[in-house]
């Protein structure tokens, strides 16, 4: 009996130390995240001892182009993936990004090329054909699609972090600050995007650039209705005066009924835009699928002449499909 008392205060004993220590981890971690989460990238180079001119230059090395010299289709597809790029915080511009994807496009398509001759396949325009259609699918439709999709997540991420800054930026306002200062409090208690953007703002204030200017380029860049709203009501207050606490206030009211109507829409067509991606992905991951795993079931049939003519109806009937889903899916609220 006495033996069995002490194995279980051993027991006891043991789950109580391993509870104290999964606390103890538990609790230091989530302070040192909580930490490193609320300093933003630009923060984090300025602490490093980096100089601020360096800094911008840093954080700006991807900012879209003015692409209106190049021609029509040509000019928005590029400024569209600049914007892209942006969006994704890469540290390469639109031409590294470009050179990057032709190296590995030229590198799949040697590779692939010398695979088949090494396991008996023949070279003739058929096979080049399927072979660059893969290469194009792996080296730069992979990548793209991986750009828009990191893209997307910090877009959705600055739109949930602008009615917080909205409530910051109001607060500071109607406790005595100016706007230059708000500004300033949003940098440093903003975690990214935002806190790095309008760190961004500052420092061209600070460089003598127009304040409203400069609030219109970073809406530009990110193309989000909220932003606009909050530009022109800046812009609009500091020709015709104003509360301007009260009127942000407003606004942000209005961010967060459209965002909450717009996730209510989200949710309603949730099951279109699946269906929309898996259509848009399934073709390409299950032509590359069936080319990785039995190559010879699109290289012994790639000569014939109602393969060729099947296969470029298919890649423009496909261009064509995905062009009128994206219409369908892309809901505005």
């Amino acid at each position: 009996m006495t033996a069995e008392i002490i194995r279980v205060f051993v027991l006891i004993a043991i789950f109580a130390g391993v509870f104290l220590v999964v606390q103890v981890l538990g609790s230091s971690y989530a302070r040192s995240h909580t930490h490193r989460g609320a300093v933003n990238k630009r923060l984090q180079m300025i602490s490093s001892g980096q100089d601020r001119e360096a800094v911008v230059g840093q954080l700006i090395k991807n900012r879209p182009s003015d692409s209106s010299d190049l021609p029509g289709f040509l000019g928005e597809w590029v400024h569209k993936l600049e914007k892209v790029i942006f969006a994704a915080n890469i540290p390469l511009r639109l031409g590294q990004v470009l050179v990057m994807m032709a190296i590995g496009l030229v590198a799949v398509f040697l590779i692939t090329m010398l695979s088949l001759t090494v396991f008996g396949g023949t070279i003739s325009f058929g096979s080049i054909l399927v072979v660059g259609l893969v290469s194009i699918c792996i080296a730069v439709g992979l990548p793209l699609l991986i750009l828009g999709k990191i893209a997307e997540r910090r877009r959705k991420r600055m739109e949930h972090q602008f009615p917080i800054a909205l409530d910051i930026f109001v607060r500071a306002l109607r406790s005595g600050h100016p706007i230059a200062s708000a500004i300033d409090l949003l940098t440093a208690e903003m975690d990214d995007p935002i806190g790095s953007e309008f760190g961004l703002i500052s420092d061209e204030v600070a460089y003598g650039a127009d304040l409203i200017g400069a609030l219109e380029n970073m809406a530009e860049r990110w193309e989000l209705e909220d932003m606009k709203m909050f530009v022109v009501s800046l812009s609009v207050q500091s020709q015709t005066g104003g509360n301007l606490a009260e009127i942000l206030d407003n606004i942000s009211k209005v961010i967060r009924d459209r965002h909450q109507m717009f996730m209510k829409v989200k949710a309603l067509s949730s099951e279109g835009r699946m269906t929309a991606w898996m259509l848009t992905a399934l073709p390409i991951f299950g032509f590359v699928s069936i080319f990785l795993v039995t190559p010879q079931y699109y290289i012994d049939s790639a000569d014939d002449p109602i393969f060729l003519y099947g296969a470029i109806s298919l890649i423009i009937m496909y261009a064509i499909g995905v062009y009128i889903i994206r219409r369908l899916v892309d809901l505005k609220v």
